[in-house]
């Protein structure tokens, strides 16, 4: 009994591991309160176009000498006021603006990848690799993670107001371009603090997940906010700890648990609609 308990407190307390799941735990916060703007807003594209949009810019932070985190914040921006300047100075569809500008960026990415002699292995930078983290890396992704939580939180209602109508947003006095390009630079930001951890790649399930599964159980916005961050944060603990057990990667691990969650509540949720027209 006692080899049981101690194989299954084992995971808590190796460093590398304790790392993964502090790392994970602070950016899994602040993704699942933005998935849940992203949801409603119809911006879930958004989050995947800036997360894959990163790669230059860390190939270039790489090449200048200068923090990687640096490079992939401006890149991410770059990405978002671009895909806006395009969609506001032309008839194409937003959707199809961020497809062309994501899958460009991240192309350039490539080519400058393979170009360079890089000591940052590329499946670092796609996957994540929150085993191998050093204690900078924690720092730089907690003081991420506490700037986009309160900017969250303290602005949800206008954020939220502005994610319905934007049009009565700017009537009631909010500033509406304030409120849209915090949002992504906010965006930005989190894709950066989750480079290290879960990837480019896996981001983006973290940045949709969340939310998508709070969206179908919840009804109020303050609600959806709670449950996704239970989801986020107890997908995030579960998938490290099952794939210390399993020998996989913590980061497809999480994805795959967000994922199964998804599919549960949805199926969940058909089911009891369709007793609810049974029965009416």
């Amino acid at each position: 009994m006692s080899e049981t308990l101690e194989l299954a407190v084992l995971p808590f307390q190796l460093p590398f591991m304790q790392s993964a799941f502090v790392v994970t735990l602070m950016i899994a916060i602040p993704m699942a309160l933005l998935s849940c703007l992203l949801v409603l807003k119809g911006w879930s594209l958004m989050g995947d176009a800036v997360s894959h949009a990163v790669l230059p810019g860390v190939v270039i932070a790489y090449i200048a000498g200068i923090p990687l985190a640096i490079g992939a914040f401006i890149a991410g921006l770059v990405c978002a006021l671009l895909t806006g300047f395009i969609k506001e100075n032309s008839r194409i569809k937003e959707d199809t603006v961020l497809g062309i500008v994501f899958s460009g960026m991240f192309g350039l990415g490539l080519v400058l990848y393979v170009q360079v002699e890089s000591s940052v292995h590329l499946d670092h930078i796609l996957f994540g690799d929150m085993l191998g983290l050093l204690p900078s890396d924690l720092i730089e992704t907690g003081l991420i993670a506490l700037f986009a939580t309160l900017f969250l939180i303290l602005l949800r209602k206008d954020l939220l107001v502005h994610a319905f109508d934007p049009q009565h947003a700017q009537a009631i006095g909010l500033s509406v371009r304030l409120l849209h390009y915090g949002q992504l630079a906010v965006l930005s930001l989190v894709v950066v603090g989750a480079l290290k951890a879960v990837g480019i790649i896996l981001s983006v399930a973290m940045l949709v997940a969340p939310g998508a599964i709070a969206f179908l159980v919840t009804k109020r916005y303050g609600t959806m906010l709670v449950t996704a961050v239970a989801v986020a944060v107890s997908s995030s603990l579960g998938g490290i700890y099952l794939s210390f057990f399993i020998d996989s990667a913590p980061a497809p691990t999480i994805v795959l648990i967000m994922s199964g969650i998804f599919i549960v509540t949805f199926l969940i949720g058909q089911i009891r609609n369709r007793n609810t027209e049974a029965s009416a």
